[in-house]
């Protein structure tokens, strides 16, 4: 298995290999801390939900619950192989999850495109194993979908977004997109962490490439 600069893996683990699941999920409150919203279902029937991975969780769900049609935001893990991962689990590497902000939005007033385009200019999606600094299997760029129409709309934003990166001299895309299998909350003091914490570590930042919307 490769490691970085961190002694952190740099290739995902196996499920021979992964941290054994955990049978307790994680304790977190239920309402947002900025405007008192549900995080986790029963919520609305109206709205619909996103999972996206751009590096560090704490920026990057403070960037979606700004969003004017956003109902709520949580951050956590998906994408990998063990079951109630703890942060500590998901940082050693040997989960397979990497760092997610879940979306609760209303699509008569945000649309999904809308989101895809706060995603792609707030990271850089050439990276593979890291943001910046933070290296690791868990700060790889992601869109997990949570239909099919979402997931045409990201492979065609990612289709998109590389012609602006190659035109700018910018890599590949590594954004891993595919369908959402599990996502699972992130402890209790992850949860809208700059905005209880506001002078904390924030790492999200764009490459001033531009994500046009149609």
């Amino acid at each position: 298995m490769l490691f970085g600069l961190s002694n952190k893996p740099l290739e995902l683990p196996t499920k021979e290999n992964a941290i054994p699941d955990r049978v307790q999920a994680l304790n977190f409150n239920l309402e947002h801390f900025v405007n008192g919203n549900p995080i986790a279902e029963p919520v609305p029937e109206h709205l619909t939900k996103a999972i996206f991975g751009m590096g560090c969780f704490w920026g990057a769900e403070r960037l979606f619950w700004q969003l004017s049609g956003v109902f709520s935001t949580a951050v956590g893990y998906a994408g990998g192989i063990t079951t109630n991962p703890t942060y500590e689990d998901v940082c050693s590497g040997m989960t397979g999850h990497t760092e997610v902000v879940l979306v609760y939005y209303d699509p008569a007033q945000c649309f999904y495109k809308s989101l895809l385009k706060v995603f792609w200019e707030s990271h850089d999606p050439t990276q593979g194993m890291r943001q910046g600094n933070d290296r690791g299997t868990q700060y790889r760029s992601a869109i997990y979908a949570n239909n099919e129409e979402q997931l045409l709309a990201a492979d065609k934003s990612k289709d998109q977004f590389q012609l602006a990166l190659m035109e700018k001299g910018y890599s590949s895309i590594t954004t891993e997109i595919r369908k959402l299998e599990d996502f699972y909350y992130a402890e209790d003091y992850h949860q809208q962490y700059l905005a209880k914490n506001p002078n904390g570590y924030c790492g999200i930042a764009g490459i001033g490439v531009y994500y046009e919307t149609e």
